[in-house]
């Protein structure tokens, strides 16, 4: 059944999108599955951090919001991917270590596709594939604890306000900044939102790796959220 949407808050994270994506493409690809596959995939890159950036097929069959979209399973998701790479969306690597094969994918421009290349080389191991068998997407519960949950845990009882406050934050900075911005603050003992607020708009303005956290950068210019 679908749902209205309540429109964007005031202030949201973006991310970077190719600008044929709305133009010659979009009139092209006449397949949603392959649209919404490919918005999804741009997404996940994003998430990355460092160069090379790319993602695996498994972590893209593991991932829920793309098979709930497409209300498909792992064969629907990897046609999806499929359809990409021949239209030339996306480019595709095969890597083969320790025994298994892992594809890999990336946006399909000429550097991206020298970088795979690099990556597939003997030189470069990615993950350790074969150590634990890929997640079902579609039946397994979310791993990570959604900010609410965070903040329950950490600090106390949400309030209205903190909750417009927490999802605001949400928006605002990546999901691993803000889980490791709250075991910060609970490594200080200090268990107080306007805390956790200064660190992330800290790592925001400064960079993760000036407070020691990585080489992890600013997305964006810094904006207050924290009102208390």
């Amino acid at each position: 059944m679908s749902m209205n949407f309540n429109g964007f808050p005031d202030r949201f994270r973006s991310i970077p999108a190719p600008a044929p994506l709305f133009g010659t493409l979009l009139e092209q690809i006449d397949d949603i599955a392959e649209l919404k596959c490919l918005l999804r995939v741009i997404w996940l890159l994003q998430q990355k951090r460092g160069y090379p950036r790319f993602v695996t097929h498994s972590e893209v069959l593991a991932d829920r919001t793309l098979a709930t979209s497409i209300q498909g399973d792992a064969d629907t998701v990897s046609v999806a991917l499929g359809a990409c790479v021949r239209r030339g969306t996306l480019t595709m690597a095969i890597i083969d270590q320790t025994g298994k094969e892992e594809r890999l994918y990336a946006l399909n421009t000429d550097r991206e596709k020298r970088a795979l290349a690099g990556v597939t080389s003997d030189a470069f191991v990615v993950g350790n594939f074969g150590a634990e068998p890929a997640p079902e997407p579609w039946d397994t519960e979310v791993e990570r604890p959604n900010i609410f949950a965070l903040y329950e845990s950490n600090v106390g009882m949400l309030s209205p306000m903190i909750a417009d406050e927490l999802k605001a934050a949400e928006e605002l900075y990546p999901t691993d900044w803000i889980e490791d911005a709250f075991r910060e603050a609970a490594l200080q003992n200090v268990r107080n939102w306007r805390y956790i607020v200064r660190i992330l708009e800290g790592w925001e303005r400064e960079g993760r790796a000036a407070r020691g956290q990585g080489n992890g950068k600013p997305r964006r210019h810094s904006q207050k959220i924290s009102r208390y």
